[in-house]
C-alpha cells in the first residue's frame, strides 16, 4: 500500500509538471505575436526590421518553432504616428487576439499604447526605443524595451565623456527631435556637463519628425563653430540631412550620430559618404562586414537576407537589429517552456542571464532581473571610416 501511494504521488507531480498553461493567443501549436511597424510615413526606412523579423519567424517555424509552436506575426503599418499605433494596438489585442506586443518602433509609438497595454496586463515586449523610461517595472511592469544601444540618457553621457576627453574645452551644439526621445538626449548631454552645461552648451535646437528638412536648424547651429555637433534624432532621413549640410557649410566639428541612425544604408548614403567620414556613435551590435573572415554569425546573418529577403540592403542596420530583437524573443519563449500564459512570458523576460545573442558586440549580452528591465546597458563607440562603420573604443559601460 505505501509503495501504491508513493507511485500515484510520482504519478500526480510528473502530470503536474508536465501540465501547459496557456494565456490569449497561445495554443499547442501557435503563438499570436502582435507588432506595429512604420512601413510608410516619415521613418517608413526603419519598416526593414519588421520584414526581417517576419523572415526570422519564417525560419524558425520551417525548423519546427519554439517548443513545437508555430510563431504567427500580425504586422501592422502605424506610420510612425502615435495614434494610428494606438488603433492597431487594439486591433491586435481586441481582435486578432494576440499573446503580446512585439517590437513596436520608436519611442512615442511605444509611450501611446503602454498604458493601454500595462492596464489590460498585455506584455509589450522589446519594443524598440532606448529612453529610460521603459526600465520602470514598479509602474509599468509590462513594458521592456530592447535598444540599439544603452538607454538615451546614458548614450548622451557617454558621448559628452568621450568628447571632453579629447577636448575637456569643448563647446557643444545640440540638435534634437522634439520628442520624449530627443527631450531625453538633450537631458542627458546637461546632466553630464553638469555645472558646466550653462557654459559648454554653445546652442540647442529642436527640430519635429514631421519637418522636410533641419536644414535651418543646422545653419544657426553651425553659426556657433561649436566644437561638437550631436545630432539626436531616431529617423534616418533629418541624420542624412544634418550631416550633409553641415558638410556643406564646412562646419568642423567633432559629430556624434543618435545610436538608432548608425546606418549607412540609410543614413550615411543619402548624407554623401565623404560627408559623414569620421562620425561616431555609440552601438552594441556589430558593424556589417561585407566578406567577414574568422565571424561565422555575421556570415550567417548575411546569407539568411541574400536567401529571405534578396532586394534588402543587407548593410541596413536597422535589418540587422530586427534579426537580433527576433533572435531575443526567440530565447525568452523557449524559456517559457509549456508555460506560456502572459505573465509567465514577462516573468521569463525579465529573467535574462547573460544571454549571448549572435550579432552582439564582444562583452555584451543580456541581462534582466524583475527590479531592472534594461537588456544593455553598455556599448562601444563606432565610427564611419567613409565606408563602413567601424569599432573605435574600448568597451565603455554605461549606468
Amino acid at each position: 500500500m505505501a509503495l501504491a501511494a508513493a507511485l500515484a504521488a510520482a504519478c500526480l507531480s510528473t502530470s503536474a509538471s508536465a501540465q501547459k498553461s496557456y494565456g490569449p493567443g497561445v495554443s499547442d501549436t501557435e503563438i499570436k505575436i502582435g507588432n506595429t511597424m512604420p512601413y510608410s510615413g516619415p521613418a517608413s526606412p526603419l519598416g526593414i526590421t519588421g520584414r526581417v523579423i517576419a523572415a526570422y519567424f519564417d525560419e524558425v517555424n520551417e525548423k519546427g518553432g519554439v517548443n513545437g509552436r508555430k510563431l504567427n506575426l500580425m504586422s501592422l503599418d502605424d506610420a510612425f504616428s502615435p495614434p494610428k499605433t494606438m488603433e492597431a494596438a487594439r486591433r491586435l489585442v481586441e481582435g486578432d487576439g494576440v499573446a503580446f506586443i512585439f517590437a513596436t518602433m520608436g519611442t512615442a509609438p511605444s509611450s501611446a499604447i503602454a498604458k493601454y497595454l500595462n492596464s489590460n496586463k498585455v506584455p509589450q515586449l522589446f519594443l524598440i526605443s532606448s529612453a529610460s523610461k521603459w526600465n520602470d517595472p514598479a509602474n509599468m511592469p509590462w513594458s521592456m524595451a530592447l535598444p540599439w544601444a544603452p538607454n538615451y540618457t546614458s548614450e548622451a553621457a557617454i558621448d559628452v565623456a568621450y568628447a571632453r576627453a579629447k577636448n575637456p574645452n569643448a563647446r557643444f551644439a545640440v540638435l534634437y527631435q522634439n520628442d520624449d526621445a530627443g527631450k531625453e538626449y538633450f537631458r542627458g548631454v546637461k546632466e553630464a556637463l553638469g555645472a558646466d552645461a550653462d557654459k559648454a552648451i554653445a546652442m540647442a535646437s529642436s527640430f519635429e519628425v514631421t519637418d522636410p528638412t533641419v536644414d535651418s536648424q543646422v545653419l544657426t547651429l553651425a553659426s556657433t563653430k561649436a566644437d561638437v555637433f550631436m545630432i539626436y534624432s531616431v529617423t534616418p532621413r533629418a541624420c542624412a540631412q544634418a550631416i550633409r549640410k553641415a558638410h556643406e557649410v564646412g562646419w568642423v566639428a567633432t559629430r556624434f550620430l543618435a545610436s538608432g541612425c548608425a546606418n549607412k544604408a540609410t543614413v550615411m548614403v543619402p548624407a554623401g559618404l565623404d560627408a559623414g567620414k569620421g562620425v561616431l556613435s555609440l552601438g552594441s551590435l556589430k558593424p556589417f562586414v561585407e566578406q567577414p573572415k574568422d565571424d561565422p554569425a555575421m556570415s550567417a546573418y548575411i546569407d539568411f537576407v541574400k536567401r529571405r529577403l534578396p532586394n534588402a540592403d543587407v548593410n541596413n542596420v536597422a535589418a540587422l537589429y530586427g534579426y537580433t530583437v527576433a533572435e531575443a524573443l526567440v530565447v525568452v519563449l523557449k524559456q517559457c517552456k509549456d508555460n506560456l500564459t502572459r505573465e509567465n512570458i514577462m516573468a521569463q523576460a525579465a529573467n535574462l542571464k547573460n544571454v549571448p545573442l549572435s550579432l552582439l558586440l564582444p562583452g555584451i549580452t543580456l541581462n534582466t532581473t524583475p527590479q531592472d528591465f534594461r537588456p544593455i546597458k553598455d556599448g562601444y563607440m563606432l565610427q564611419f571610416d567613409g565606408n563602413d562603420w567601424v569599432v573605435a573604443s574600448e568597451l565603455l559601460r554605461g549606468t
